[in-house]
Protein backbone atom coordinates (compact mmCIF):
# COMPACT_ATOMS: atom_id res chain seq x y z
CA UNK A 1 0.00 0.00 0.00
CA UNK A 2 2.89 2.29 0.96
CA UNK A 3 4.93 2.12 -2.25
CA UNK A 4 3.15 4.73 -4.35
CA UNK A 5 3.22 7.37 -1.58
CA UNK A 6 5.86 9.92 -2.27
CA UNK A 7 8.00 10.31 0.88
CA UNK A 8 7.35 14.07 0.87
CA UNK A 9 3.66 13.47 1.37
CA UNK A 10 4.30 12.13 4.88
CA UNK A 11 3.05 14.58 7.50
CA UNK A 12 3.78 14.65 11.23
CA UNK A 13 0.73 13.99 13.43
CA UNK A 14 -0.18 16.29 16.33
CA UNK A 15 -3.44 15.98 18.29
CA UNK A 16 -5.64 19.07 18.61
CA UNK A 17 -8.24 17.34 20.81
CA UNK A 18 -11.22 18.07 18.55
CA UNK A 19 -14.30 15.88 18.99
CA UNK A 20 -16.50 15.45 15.91
CA UNK A 21 -18.55 12.50 17.24
CA UNK A 22 -18.66 9.64 14.70
CA UNK A 23 -17.57 11.77 11.73
CA UNK A 24 -13.90 11.05 10.89
CA UNK A 25 -12.14 14.35 10.16
CA UNK A 26 -8.56 15.14 9.09
CA UNK A 27 -7.10 18.61 9.72
CA UNK A 28 -4.38 20.12 7.52
CA UNK A 29 -3.09 23.71 7.27
CA UNK A 30 -4.51 25.49 4.24
CA UNK A 31 -1.00 26.51 3.21
CA UNK A 32 0.27 22.89 3.40
CA UNK A 33 2.22 21.92 0.25
CA UNK A 34 0.31 18.60 0.09
CA UNK A 35 -3.03 20.45 -0.03
CA UNK A 36 -1.63 22.85 -2.62
CA UNK A 37 -0.03 20.23 -4.86
CA UNK A 38 -2.87 17.69 -4.63
CA UNK A 39 -5.61 20.30 -4.96
CA UNK A 40 -7.25 19.16 -1.70
CA UNK A 41 -10.01 21.48 -0.50
CA UNK A 42 -12.09 21.61 2.66
CA UNK A 43 -14.68 18.77 2.79
CA UNK A 44 -12.73 16.64 0.28
CA UNK A 45 -12.82 12.95 1.29
CA UNK A 46 -9.30 11.57 1.71
CA UNK A 47 -7.52 8.34 2.50
CA UNK A 48 -5.37 8.91 5.57
CA UNK A 49 -2.94 6.20 6.58
CA UNK A 50 -0.41 5.12 9.17
CA UNK A 51 1.89 2.55 7.52
CA UNK A 52 -0.52 -0.02 6.04
CA UNK A 53 -3.68 0.95 7.93
CA UNK A 54 -5.93 3.62 6.56
CA UNK A 55 -9.25 5.36 7.16
CA UNK A 56 -11.38 7.63 5.02
CA UNK A 57 -11.81 11.08 6.53
CA UNK A 58 -13.25 14.44 5.58
CA UNK A 59 -10.72 17.27 5.25
CA UNK A 60 -11.00 20.45 7.30
CA UNK A 61 -8.31 23.07 6.70
CA UNK A 62 -6.82 25.30 9.41
CA UNK A 63 -5.47 28.83 9.29
CA UNK A 64 -3.62 31.14 11.75
CA UNK A 65 -0.90 28.62 12.57
CA UNK A 66 -3.18 26.18 14.44
CA UNK A 67 -1.12 23.53 12.61
CA UNK A 68 2.30 24.23 11.07
CA UNK A 69 3.19 23.23 7.52
CA UNK A 70 4.15 19.57 7.48
CA UNK A 71 1.76 18.82 10.38
CA UNK A 72 -1.54 16.97 10.28
CA UNK A 73 -4.22 16.28 12.87
CA UNK A 74 -7.31 14.05 13.26
CA UNK A 75 -10.57 14.19 15.17
CA UNK A 76 -10.71 12.08 18.35
CA UNK A 77 -12.81 9.34 16.70
CA UNK A 78 -10.29 9.12 13.80
CA UNK A 79 -7.32 8.99 16.22
CA UNK A 80 -8.92 6.02 17.99
CA UNK A 81 -9.72 4.29 14.73
CA UNK A 82 -6.18 4.60 13.30
CA UNK A 83 -4.41 4.22 16.64
CA UNK A 84 -2.03 7.16 16.09
CA UNK A 85 0.03 9.10 18.61
CA UNK A 86 1.81 12.46 18.50
CA UNK A 87 4.89 12.39 16.28
CA UNK A 88 3.68 9.55 14.01
CA UNK A 89 4.01 10.18 10.28
CA UNK A 90 0.83 9.85 8.22
CA UNK A 91 0.26 9.72 4.47
CA UNK A 92 -2.71 11.18 2.63
CA UNK A 93 -4.10 10.23 -0.72
CA UNK A 94 -7.03 10.93 -3.04
CA UNK A 95 -10.06 8.67 -2.87
CA UNK A 96 -10.99 6.86 -6.03
CA UNK A 97 -14.25 8.28 -7.39
CA UNK A 98 -17.22 6.38 -5.98
CA UNK A 99 -18.81 4.31 -8.75
CA UNK A 100 -21.86 3.59 -6.62
CA UNK A 101 -22.81 7.29 -6.51
CA UNK A 102 -24.01 6.92 -10.12
CA UNK A 103 -26.72 4.57 -8.78
CA UNK A 104 -27.67 7.11 -6.11
CA UNK A 105 -28.05 9.78 -8.79
CA UNK A 106 -30.16 7.39 -10.84
CA UNK A 107 -32.40 6.83 -7.79
CA UNK A 108 -32.68 10.60 -7.28
CA UNK A 109 -34.09 10.77 -10.81
CA UNK A 110 -36.74 8.24 -9.88
CA UNK A 111 -35.28 5.05 -11.40
CA UNK A 112 -35.63 1.69 -9.64
CA UNK A 113 -32.41 0.02 -8.47
CA UNK A 114 -31.53 -3.67 -8.79
CA UNK A 115 -29.74 -5.97 -6.32
CA UNK A 116 -26.31 -5.19 -7.77
CA UNK A 117 -26.79 -1.42 -7.46
CA UNK A 118 -28.04 -1.54 -3.87
CA UNK A 119 -25.30 -3.98 -2.86
CA UNK A 120 -22.66 -1.62 -4.30
CA UNK A 121 -24.11 1.40 -2.47
CA UNK A 122 -24.49 -0.38 0.88
CA UNK A 123 -21.03 -1.88 0.68
CA UNK A 124 -19.51 1.61 0.17
CA UNK A 125 -21.67 3.01 2.98
CA UNK A 126 -20.50 0.25 5.35
CA UNK A 127 -16.88 0.97 4.45
CA UNK A 128 -17.54 4.61 5.38
CA UNK A 129 -16.70 5.89 1.92
CA UNK A 130 -19.78 8.14 1.81
CA UNK A 131 -19.53 11.66 3.17
CA UNK A 132 -22.57 12.99 5.04
CA UNK A 133 -23.65 14.85 1.90
CA UNK A 134 -23.66 11.62 -0.13
CA UNK A 135 -25.36 9.74 2.67
CA UNK A 136 -28.14 12.28 3.00
CA UNK A 137 -28.77 12.21 -0.73
CA UNK A 138 -29.07 8.40 -0.64
CA UNK A 139 -31.36 8.44 2.42
CA UNK A 140 -33.51 11.18 0.86
CA UNK A 141 -33.71 9.34 -2.47
CA UNK A 142 -35.09 6.27 -0.67
CA UNK A 143 -37.38 8.11 1.74
CA UNK A 144 -41.16 8.20 1.87
CA UNK A 145 -42.50 5.54 -0.47
CA UNK A 146 -39.81 6.00 -3.13
CA UNK A 147 -38.84 2.32 -3.01
CA UNK A 148 -40.82 -0.46 -4.66
CA UNK A 149 -41.24 -3.82 -2.84
CA UNK A 150 -38.42 -5.46 -4.84
CA UNK A 151 -36.01 -2.66 -3.97
CA UNK A 152 -36.78 -3.12 -0.28
CA UNK A 153 -35.92 -6.83 -0.66
CA UNK A 154 -32.64 -5.94 -2.41
CA UNK A 155 -31.77 -3.31 0.19
CA UNK A 156 -32.40 -5.76 3.04
CA UNK A 157 -30.24 -8.43 1.42
CA UNK A 158 -27.46 -5.89 0.77
CA UNK A 159 -27.48 -4.89 4.45
CA UNK A 160 -27.24 -8.51 5.58
CA UNK A 161 -24.28 -9.11 3.24
CA UNK A 162 -22.19 -6.22 4.56
CA UNK A 163 -22.02 -6.95 8.30
CA UNK A 164 -21.12 -9.76 10.65
CA UNK A 165 -23.56 -12.62 10.89
CA UNK A 166 -24.02 -14.45 14.16
CA UNK A 167 -24.42 -18.19 14.08
CA UNK A 168 -25.84 -20.30 16.89
CA UNK A 169 -25.88 -24.01 17.67
CA UNK A 170 -29.66 -24.24 17.96
CA UNK A 171 -31.99 -24.81 15.02
CA UNK A 172 -34.56 -22.31 16.32
CA UNK A 173 -33.48 -18.82 17.31
CA UNK A 174 -36.34 -16.59 18.46
CA UNK A 175 -36.45 -12.80 18.31
CA UNK A 176 -38.87 -9.91 18.57
CA UNK A 177 -39.00 -6.35 17.33
CA UNK A 178 -41.33 -3.47 18.00
CA UNK A 179 -41.73 -0.91 15.24
CA UNK A 180 -41.82 1.81 17.86
CA UNK A 181 -43.00 5.35 18.18
CA UNK A 182 -44.51 4.85 21.61
CA UNK A 183 -42.65 5.99 24.68
CA UNK A 184 -42.06 3.51 27.47
CA UNK A 185 -42.70 0.42 25.35
CA UNK A 186 -39.94 -1.62 27.00
CA UNK A 187 -41.33 -5.09 26.43
CA UNK A 188 -38.04 -6.73 25.33
CA UNK A 189 -36.63 -6.69 28.84
CA UNK A 190 -39.66 -8.75 29.98
CA UNK A 191 -40.11 -10.91 26.87
CA UNK A 192 -36.48 -12.08 26.64
CA UNK A 193 -36.37 -13.48 30.21
CA UNK A 194 -39.82 -15.11 29.80
CA UNK A 195 -38.74 -16.88 26.58
CA UNK A 196 -35.21 -17.73 27.80
CA UNK A 197 -36.63 -19.18 31.04
CA UNK A 198 -38.54 -21.68 28.83
CA UNK A 199 -35.25 -22.84 27.29
CA UNK A 200 -35.86 -21.13 23.94
CA UNK A 201 -32.78 -19.30 22.66
CA UNK A 202 -33.43 -15.55 22.25
CA UNK A 203 -30.30 -13.43 21.73
CA UNK A 204 -31.62 -9.86 21.58
CA UNK A 205 -29.58 -7.13 19.98
CA UNK A 206 -31.18 -3.73 20.44
CA UNK A 207 -30.56 -0.24 19.27
CA UNK A 208 -29.95 2.86 21.27
CA UNK A 209 -32.58 5.57 20.88
CA UNK A 210 -32.91 6.79 17.29
CA UNK A 211 -35.42 9.61 17.73
CA UNK A 212 -36.89 8.51 21.06
CA UNK A 213 -36.00 9.31 24.69
CA UNK A 214 -34.77 5.73 25.24
CA UNK A 215 -34.06 2.58 23.26
CA UNK A 216 -33.96 -0.91 24.75
CA UNK A 217 -30.16 -0.78 24.84
CA UNK A 218 -30.25 2.54 26.76
CA UNK A 219 -32.70 1.11 29.30
CA UNK A 220 -30.92 -2.23 29.73
CA UNK A 221 -27.71 -0.20 30.02
CA UNK A 222 -29.06 1.31 33.25
CA UNK A 223 -29.12 -2.07 35.02
CA UNK A 224 -26.20 -3.90 33.37
CA UNK A 225 -23.47 -3.72 30.73
CA UNK A 226 -24.78 -3.83 27.13
CA UNK A 227 -21.51 -3.22 25.25
CA UNK A 228 -20.60 -6.84 24.61
CA UNK A 229 -18.35 -8.17 21.89
CA UNK A 230 -19.59 -11.03 19.75
CA UNK A 231 -17.65 -13.60 21.79
CA UNK A 232 -18.97 -12.21 25.10
CA UNK A 233 -22.50 -12.20 23.74
CA UNK A 234 -22.21 -15.84 22.62
CA UNK A 235 -20.91 -16.82 26.07
CA UNK A 236 -23.90 -15.19 27.79
CA UNK A 237 -26.38 -16.86 25.44
CA UNK A 238 -24.75 -20.28 25.87
CA UNK A 239 -25.10 -19.92 29.63
CA UNK A 240 -28.52 -18.24 29.94
CA UNK A 241 -30.31 -18.86 26.57
CA UNK A 242 -30.81 -15.11 26.13
CA UNK A 243 -29.16 -11.71 26.29
CA UNK A 244 -30.05 -8.06 25.70
CA UNK A 245 -27.09 -6.21 24.19
CA UNK A 246 -26.40 -3.15 22.07
CA UNK A 247 -26.40 -4.25 18.42
CA UNK A 248 -23.89 -1.72 17.10
CA UNK A 249 -21.20 -3.07 19.44
CA UNK A 250 -21.54 -6.41 17.62
CA UNK A 251 -21.38 -4.63 14.20
CA UNK A 252 -24.22 -6.69 12.73
CA UNK A 253 -25.37 -4.22 10.15
CA UNK A 254 -22.82 -1.39 10.04
CA UNK A 255 -24.46 0.28 7.04
CA UNK A 256 -27.72 0.42 8.91
CA UNK A 257 -26.15 2.13 11.93
CA UNK A 258 -24.71 4.80 9.62
CA UNK A 259 -28.00 5.32 7.76
CA UNK A 260 -29.92 5.60 11.05
CA UNK A 261 -27.65 8.45 12.19
CA UNK A 262 -28.44 10.34 8.98
CA UNK A 263 -32.18 9.68 9.32
CA UNK A 264 -31.94 11.01 12.85
CA UNK A 265 -30.18 14.19 11.67
CA UNK A 266 -32.74 14.72 8.89
CA UNK A 267 -35.57 13.64 11.22
CA UNK A 268 -37.13 11.37 8.59
CA UNK A 269 -38.26 7.79 8.87
CA UNK A 270 -38.56 5.99 5.57
CA UNK A 271 -40.75 2.92 5.43
CA UNK A 272 -38.51 0.96 3.03
CA UNK A 273 -35.41 1.77 5.07
CA UNK A 274 -37.27 0.79 8.24
CA UNK A 275 -38.28 -2.65 6.90
CA UNK A 276 -34.76 -3.27 5.58
CA UNK A 277 -33.23 -2.08 8.84
CA UNK A 278 -35.39 -4.26 11.08
CA UNK A 279 -35.27 -7.47 9.06
CA UNK A 280 -31.58 -7.27 8.08
CA UNK A 281 -30.65 -6.96 11.77
CA UNK A 282 -32.78 -10.00 12.63
CA UNK A 283 -31.17 -12.24 10.01
CA UNK A 284 -27.70 -10.92 10.85
CA UNK A 285 -28.34 -11.80 14.50
CA UNK A 286 -29.00 -15.36 13.36
CA UNK A 287 -32.75 -15.32 14.07
CA UNK A 288 -34.98 -17.90 12.42
CA UNK A 289 -38.35 -16.99 14.03
CA UNK A 290 -39.32 -13.41 14.78
CA UNK A 291 -42.42 -11.69 16.18
CA UNK A 292 -42.96 -8.14 15.02
CA UNK A 293 -45.13 -5.83 17.08
CA UNK A 294 -46.66 -2.92 15.16
CA UNK A 295 -48.27 -0.38 17.51
CA UNK A 296 -50.93 1.68 15.72
CA UNK A 297 -51.99 5.14 16.85
CA UNK A 298 -52.29 8.71 15.60
CA UNK A 299 -48.97 9.73 17.16
CA UNK A 300 -47.17 6.37 16.93
CA UNK A 301 -44.83 5.58 14.03
CA UNK A 302 -47.65 3.77 12.22
CA UNK A 303 -50.69 6.04 12.23
CA UNK A 304 -53.55 3.92 10.89
CA UNK A 305 -54.68 0.32 10.48
CA UNK A 306 -54.43 0.80 6.73
CA UNK A 307 -50.75 1.81 7.00
CA UNK A 308 -50.11 -1.06 9.40
CA UNK A 309 -51.48 -3.59 6.89
CA UNK A 310 -49.34 -2.14 4.08
CA UNK A 311 -46.24 -2.30 6.30
CA UNK A 312 -47.06 -5.88 7.38
CA UNK A 313 -47.45 -6.96 3.74
CA UNK A 314 -44.06 -5.42 2.87
CA UNK A 315 -42.46 -7.19 5.82
CA UNK A 316 -44.00 -10.56 4.86
CA UNK A 317 -42.62 -10.18 1.34
CA UNK A 318 -39.11 -9.26 2.47
CA UNK A 319 -39.06 -11.95 5.18
CA UNK A 320 -39.88 -14.54 2.53
CA UNK A 321 -37.10 -13.20 0.25
CA UNK A 322 -34.48 -13.55 3.01
CA UNK A 323 -35.85 -16.76 4.58
CA UNK A 324 -37.11 -15.52 7.95
CA UNK A 325 -40.30 -16.86 9.61
CA UNK A 326 -42.30 -13.98 11.03
CA UNK A 327 -45.50 -13.45 13.00
CA UNK A 328 -46.86 -9.89 12.99
CA UNK A 329 -49.10 -8.57 15.74
CA UNK A 330 -50.83 -5.18 15.98
CA UNK A 331 -51.08 -3.39 19.31
CA UNK A 332 -52.59 -0.15 20.60
CA UNK A 333 -50.28 2.81 20.06
CA UNK A 334 -52.42 5.62 21.41
CA UNK A 335 -50.57 6.39 24.64
CA UNK A 336 -47.30 5.79 26.48
CA UNK A 337 -46.90 2.26 27.85
CA UNK A 338 -45.69 1.99 31.43
CA UNK A 339 -45.29 5.19 33.43
CA UNK A 340 -41.72 6.27 32.88
CA UNK A 341 -40.20 7.71 29.71
CA UNK A 342 -36.39 7.78 29.77
CA UNK A 343 -33.85 5.00 30.49
CA UNK A 344 -33.82 4.77 34.32
CA UNK A 345 -37.57 5.39 34.69
CA UNK A 346 -38.34 2.70 32.09
CA UNK A 347 -35.93 0.26 33.77
CA UNK A 348 -37.80 0.85 37.05
CA UNK A 349 -41.13 0.00 35.29
CA UNK A 350 -39.70 -3.21 33.82
CA UNK A 351 -38.36 -4.41 37.17
CA UNK A 352 -41.69 -3.60 38.80
CA UNK A 353 -43.55 -5.85 36.31
CA UNK A 354 -41.01 -8.67 36.68
CA UNK A 355 -41.26 -8.42 40.48
CA UNK A 356 -45.08 -8.61 40.23
CA UNK A 357 -45.48 -5.44 42.32
CA UNK A 358 -49.04 -4.16 42.83
CA UNK A 359 -48.19 -0.74 41.48
CA UNK A 360 -46.60 -2.09 38.30
CA UNK A 361 -47.91 -1.10 34.87
CA UNK A 362 -50.75 -3.42 33.77
CA UNK A 363 -50.32 -2.18 30.20
CA UNK A 364 -46.60 -3.03 30.03
CA UNK A 365 -47.32 -6.42 31.59
CA UNK A 366 -50.10 -7.39 29.18
CA UNK A 367 -48.12 -6.26 26.11
CA UNK A 368 -45.08 -8.27 27.14
CA UNK A 369 -47.31 -11.33 27.68
CA UNK A 370 -48.98 -10.87 24.30
CA UNK A 371 -45.62 -10.75 22.50
CA UNK A 372 -44.20 -13.67 24.51
CA UNK A 373 -47.30 -15.73 23.69
CA UNK A 374 -46.90 -14.88 19.98
CA UNK A 375 -43.29 -16.17 20.11
CA UNK A 376 -44.28 -19.38 21.91
CA UNK A 377 -47.10 -19.87 19.38
CA UNK A 378 -44.70 -19.32 16.44
CA UNK A 379 -41.90 -21.53 17.78
CA UNK A 380 -43.72 -24.32 19.62
CA UNK A 381 -46.99 -24.50 17.67
CA UNK A 382 -48.94 -24.11 20.92
CA UNK A 383 -52.46 -22.70 20.57
CA UNK A 384 -52.64 -18.96 21.30
CA UNK A 385 -54.51 -19.51 24.60
CA UNK A 386 -52.10 -22.12 25.85
CA UNK A 387 -49.10 -20.02 24.75
CA UNK A 388 -50.45 -17.09 26.79
CA UNK A 389 -50.91 -19.29 29.88
CA UNK A 390 -47.33 -20.59 29.58
CA UNK A 391 -45.95 -17.02 29.36
CA UNK A 392 -48.06 -15.84 32.29
CA UNK A 393 -46.86 -18.67 34.50
CA UNK A 394 -43.18 -17.74 33.88
CA UNK A 395 -43.94 -14.14 34.80
CA UNK A 396 -46.10 -14.63 37.89
CA UNK A 397 -43.83 -17.34 39.35
CA UNK A 398 -40.92 -14.84 39.03
CA UNK A 399 -38.99 -17.37 36.92
CA UNK A 400 -38.68 -14.54 34.37
CA UNK A 401 -37.36 -12.11 37.02
CA UNK A 402 -34.72 -14.61 38.17
CA UNK A 403 -33.77 -15.12 34.53
CA UNK A 404 -33.33 -11.36 33.95
CA UNK A 405 -31.05 -11.15 37.02
CA UNK A 406 -29.04 -14.12 35.73
CA UNK A 407 -28.69 -12.49 32.29
CA UNK A 408 -27.56 -9.21 33.93
CA UNK A 409 -24.99 -11.08 36.05
CA UNK A 410 -23.69 -12.86 32.95
CA UNK A 411 -23.44 -9.52 31.08
CA UNK A 412 -21.42 -7.92 33.89
CA UNK A 413 -23.55 -7.46 37.02
CA UNK A 414 -26.90 -5.97 38.07
CA UNK A 415 -27.48 -2.36 39.22
CA UNK A 416 -30.67 -0.88 40.65
CA UNK A 417 -31.81 2.22 38.63
CA UNK A 418 -30.98 5.61 40.18
CA UNK A 419 -33.15 8.75 40.42
CA UNK A 420 -32.68 12.27 39.05
CA UNK A 421 -31.44 15.19 41.16
CA UNK A 422 -34.30 17.50 40.14
CA UNK A 423 -37.95 16.54 39.84
CA UNK A 424 -40.79 18.90 38.95
CA UNK A 425 -44.42 17.81 39.27
CA UNK A 426 -46.79 19.18 36.64
CA UNK A 427 -50.40 19.46 37.76
CA UNK A 428 -53.70 19.21 35.92
CA UNK A 429 -55.02 22.73 35.10
CA UNK A 430 -58.77 22.01 34.95
CA UNK A 431 -61.19 19.21 35.78
CA UNK A 432 -61.93 16.87 32.90
CA UNK A 433 -61.28 13.59 31.16
CA UNK A 434 -58.00 12.85 29.39
CA UNK A 435 -58.93 12.40 25.75
CA UNK A 436 -55.61 12.41 23.93
CA UNK A 437 -51.88 12.18 24.65
CA UNK A 438 -49.39 13.26 21.98
CA UNK A 439 -46.65 10.62 22.20
CA UNK A 440 -44.23 12.59 20.04
CA UNK A 441 -44.48 15.76 22.11
CA UNK A 442 -44.27 13.96 25.44
CA UNK A 443 -41.17 12.18 24.11
CA UNK A 444 -39.81 15.61 23.24
CA UNK A 445 -40.32 16.85 26.83
CA UNK A 446 -38.32 13.82 28.03
CA UNK A 447 -35.56 14.52 25.48
CA UNK A 448 -35.31 18.19 26.49
CA UNK A 449 -34.93 17.05 30.10
CA UNK A 450 -31.80 15.17 28.99
CA UNK A 451 -32.93 11.65 28.01
CA UNK A 452 -31.43 9.36 26.75
CA UNK A 453 -27.90 10.78 27.27
CA UNK A 454 -28.67 11.49 30.92
CA UNK A 455 -30.08 8.11 31.93
CA UNK A 456 -32.06 9.34 34.96
CA UNK A 457 -33.76 12.12 32.96
CA UNK A 458 -37.23 11.89 31.48
CA UNK A 459 -40.93 12.06 32.25
CA UNK A 460 -42.95 10.02 34.73
CA UNK A 461 -46.66 9.71 33.91
CA UNK A 462 -49.38 9.56 36.56
CA UNK A 463 -52.47 9.39 34.36
CA UNK A 464 -53.93 7.42 31.46
CA UNK A 465 -56.35 7.95 28.60
CA UNK A 466 -60.03 8.28 29.53
CA UNK A 467 -59.11 8.91 33.15
CA UNK A 468 -61.15 11.48 35.10
CA UNK A 469 -58.84 14.12 36.58
CA UNK A 470 -59.31 17.13 38.88
CA UNK A 471 -57.57 20.48 38.86
CA UNK A 472 -54.36 20.35 40.92
CA UNK A 473 -53.96 16.58 40.56
CA UNK A 474 -50.42 15.48 39.52
CA UNK A 475 -50.35 14.86 35.76
CA UNK A 476 -46.71 13.86 35.28
CA UNK A 477 -43.29 14.76 36.63
CA UNK A 478 -40.18 15.92 34.76
CA UNK A 479 -36.85 14.45 35.88
CA UNK A 480 -33.52 16.13 35.11
CA UNK A 481 -30.00 16.35 36.47
CA UNK A 482 -29.62 20.11 35.96
CA UNK A 483 -32.04 22.94 36.77
CA UNK A 484 -31.50 24.35 33.26
CA UNK A 485 -32.71 21.22 31.50
CA UNK A 486 -35.63 20.92 33.89
CA UNK A 487 -36.80 24.45 33.05
CA UNK A 488 -36.15 23.93 29.36
CA UNK A 489 -38.39 20.85 29.25
CA UNK A 490 -41.06 22.51 31.38
CA UNK A 491 -41.13 25.64 29.17
CA UNK A 492 -41.65 23.51 26.08
CA UNK A 493 -44.57 21.75 27.77
CA UNK A 494 -46.07 25.03 28.99
CA UNK A 495 -45.96 26.53 25.50
CA UNK A 496 -47.85 23.64 23.95
CA UNK A 497 -49.62 21.91 26.84
CA UNK A 498 -53.06 21.96 25.20
CA UNK A 499 -51.84 20.06 22.17
CA UNK A 500 -49.78 17.64 24.25
CA UNK A 501 -52.44 16.37 26.63
CA UNK A 502 -55.98 17.03 25.53
CA UNK A 503 -58.69 17.29 28.18
CA UNK A 504 -62.43 17.20 27.61
CA UNK A 505 -64.09 19.42 30.13
CA UNK A 506 -66.87 17.83 32.11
Amino acid sequence: MQSHHHPKSLLRFRSLGIDTKQELVVFMPKSCYVCQSEGFQALTRLNVGLNNCNIIATLNTTENGLLNDGEISLSISAIKKLGVKDGDFLWVDHLDPLESMTYVRSKLFGNALNQEALSAIISDVAEEKYSNIYLSSFVSACSGDNMNPEEICYLTKAMIETGNKLSWDERIIADKHCVGGIPGNRTSMIVVPIIASLGITIPKTSSRAITSPAGTADTMGVITNVNLSMQEMQKVVKKEKGCIVWGAAVKLSPADDIIIKIEKALDIDSEGQMVASILSKKVAAGSTHCVIDIPVGTTAKVRSTENALILAAQMEKVAKYIGLKINIIFTDGSQPVGFGIGPALEARDVLSVLRNEDKSSKELRSRALKISAAIIHLVKNESEESAYRIAEKQLSSEAAYQKLLAICEAQGGFNEPKTAKYIKIVEVQTDGIIKEIDNRKIARVAKLAGAPDVSVAGVDFFVQLNQKVEKGQPLFSIHANSPGELEYAYDYYKRGNHQIIHLNDE
